[in-house]
Formats: structure tokens, sequence, C-alpha cells
């Protein structure tokens, strides 16, 4: 088988940064201050809005994630080395944090442009406290067709078996487990952490349990280092109802030390699986889903197969994030983020102005940086630092 009703104008508030809070964005080398968000340039219409606001490169703005901590109990080579996020490493000051208020101002307002998924992230968001105040906000909202938004998670798992009833009475209704190795030597070693890969499979049978489905666990893999564990991965997962996916080590942030040589590619993974356990193409459910949908011959379940370096696919990509201390980004690569907190504390500033504000960030956007991966970029020669994975979700 061959693998082949138009708003009044917002009113623009000048951003006054705070040193203190910048001085520890920079302690974390999160790619700079943060630019203002650009005034609103055309009156925002319902019309406008359920078309979908595009960028550029004429791509619509569908999904929201955002970052609720930067905080994580592991210290993945490939996201928190500990030589950078170690000890001595400054994470944000409570009072940077976006309250759960201001979240839900921020998705609301987000849900007026065509958005329809909202996915949660870190960090490690479970280390958020009363993060299910935050789902239930969430969830009571809506989108421009009358429904709820779909509402995700993305974990390392650790803590969720103690978390995941709670979790889906609070409105969550699917989650992402990143899971590198059954080994638990590779765990450890992939996560860098104490924690047992029982507790994180056992948290994942509690997602199971409680209902949060479909589930998928992500996996990381590196060349030369845990790429011995998809064999076992894959036949784990299979038949299990849990769709394993694949991502090729990406160069995001500036600490991992990527190397293209560490990159094994997606299609090579596929073979390995595919000599083992035959598997035929299917449709991603999405046109801008990340993974490209592999199943099993035999019917026991599908792979996915994430592919941002060999394979990028910035012509689909509909995201946009949104980081622990109200910073917008365009991009998981990006350089530079857009501060919305100013204007999410600005309570002179109603919903549909702040819609207005985020469509004309995205109207500005022109990210492809996969695309265009080892090729310079802008004046800065694309040397600028990258923000971290860890600061604003995967």
């Amino acid at each position: 088988m061959s693998l082949s009703a138009v708003p009044r104008p917002p009113r623009v508030v000048p951003i006054q940064p705070d040193a203190r809070l910048e001085r520890a964005a920079a302690s974390r080398a999160a790619g700079g201050t943060a630019q203002a968000l650009p005034p609103a340039t055309q009156a925002l219409t319902g019309d406008t809005a359920s078309n979908g606001v595009q960028d550029t490169l004429g791509r619509a703005l569908h999904d929201l994630r955002i970052s609720v901590t930067d905080r994580c109990n592991f210290r993945c080579g490939y996201c928190m080395p500990r030589a950078a996020f170690g000890r001595d490493h400054v994470f944000l000051p409570h009072e940077a944090l976006l309250s759960f208020e201001e979240i839900t101002r921020a998705a609301a307002a987000a849900l007026r442009l065509g958005v329809r998924k909202l996915r949660l992230t870190g960090g490690e968001p479970l280390m958020r406290r009363d993060l299910e105040r935050l789902i239930a906000e969430l969830a009571a909202l809506r989108t421009l067709d009358g429904r709820p938004p779909e509402l995700t998670l993305t974990t390392n798992g650790a803590l969720l078996a103690r978390k995941a009833q709670a979790l889906r009475d609070a409105g969550l209704q699917r989650l992402t487990v990143s899971l590198d190795a059954l080994s638990p030597a590779m765990f450890q070693r992939m996560s860098d952490s104490q924690t047992e890969v029982s507790e994180v499979l056992a948290g994942i049978e509690a997602a199971q349990r409680v209902g949060l489905a479909p589930l998928k666990v992500n996996m990381v893999v590196q060349k030369g280092v845990n790429e011995g564990e998809i064999l076992p991965m894959a036949r784990h997962f299979r038949g299990s109802g849990i769709e394993l996916r694949f991502i090729e080590f990406m160069d995001v942030g500036q600490t991992n030390r990527w190397d293209m040589s560490q990159v094994l590619p997606s299609a090579e993974v596929r073979a390995l699986i595919h000599a083992h356990h035959p598997l035929q193409a299917v449709d991603a459910p999405r046109h801008s889903d990340t993974a490209q949908r592999w199943a099993y011959a035999d019917g026991s379940g599908h792979l996915g197969f994430i592919s941002s370096v060999t394979q990028a696919f910035c012509g689909e990509c509909t995201r946009l994030r949104l980081s622990t201390d109200g910073r917008l980004y365009t991009c998981l690569f990006a350089t530079q983020g857009h501060d919305l907190r100013s204007l999410l504390r600005d309570e002179a500033l109603d919903e549909w102005a702040l819609a207005q504000r985020i469509a004309a960030l995205w109207q500005q956007r022109a990210d492809r940086y996969s695309e265009l991966r080892g090729q310079p970029i802008g004046a800065d020669d694309g040397h600028a630092p990258r923000i971290e994975m860890s600061y604003i979700g995967g």
C-alpha cells in the first residue's frame, strides 16, 4: 500500500508598560517587550464577523489558545530545559497574570470574530489554582451561531487523575495529553522529572472514564532520543479509542538547542508503524487541523502526524494565542507579542471594541514561519529571539 449591527468606534487607550513586569518578561527570554495592538481601521459588522475575519493570506480566525500559567512541573528538554528554567528562573508575578474574568472577556471578544474553539494551555494548565472556575465561565459563552465553543485543554497528565471529574463537571469537553514515552526511564528522561509514567497513564484512564473524549495523546519524537518508543506507544494506544499523534521536534523558542539532525520526519515514523500495523490515509475532520490522520487498516483506531518541519501547514493556520500575561501572538514562532492586558483592564472598552482591536491585529497577520524556515524573514534576518513555547502553549 502506498503511503502517500456596526458598533461605535472604540476609544484607543495608550499603553503604559509596567517596567517591573517587562524586566520579568525579559528574564524569561520571551521575545522582547509587547507592542500595542493596532487601532481598528474599519467598522466591524455582524456580517464581517460571521463570514470570518481574515488575515493577509486569507486565513480566517477560528481558534484561540489561552495560556493560563507559565509554570510547569516538568522540564522537558524541547520546551522548558532545566538549564534555562532552573531554580533561578523568574516566573510571572501574580499581578501580571490575567484574571479568569479578563480571560473570559478576551475569549468572548474573540468569539465575536468567528472563533469556535478555545484551548487552555500552559506551562501546565492544571497548576493554575481553581482552573475549573475558568472552564465554567468559558463554557457559558456562545459562538456566533449560538453554540457553546469547543472547549479543550492540553496537559502533561501528571495531575489529571485527581482533576478529571472536576474538569468534566465544569464543562471541559475533551483534552490532549502530552506523553513522550512508556518506558519509565525514558519517560523521566524526556520529562526531566521524578513523576512516574504510571501517574500519567492513570490520568488518561480517568479522563476516559469521565467522558473527556475524544482524547488525544501527543508524542514529540526526537531522533536518537526516544524514537525507540514509537512502536510501544502505537501498540499501547491501538484499539483504545485514543488517537496517538506524533509531533516532529520543532525549533520553538531559543532554549531547546534544536537541530535538524534530531528531527525524525513523520514519513519515517509512519513507515515504521505501517511495516508492523498497516495504515491507510483518511481525511482530516477540519481543513485547519494540524495533524494528517491515518487509520489502522484493520479498523483498530487512528493515528495523527504533525509535521511542522517537513510538511509546513502555515497556509491553513487559523490560531491566535493569548499569553498568561495578556499578550496576543499570531504565530507559535513569533518574536513579538501585542498588549491586550491594558485594554482588558480598561472598563470603558466594551466587548465589540475589544473585538475590533483583535480583528485589526489579525487582518495584518502574514506569519508563515515554518514555510520560510531557514530563510531571512525581515530586517532582523530571522535572528530576533522567538517566544518560548512554555509561555504561550504549543
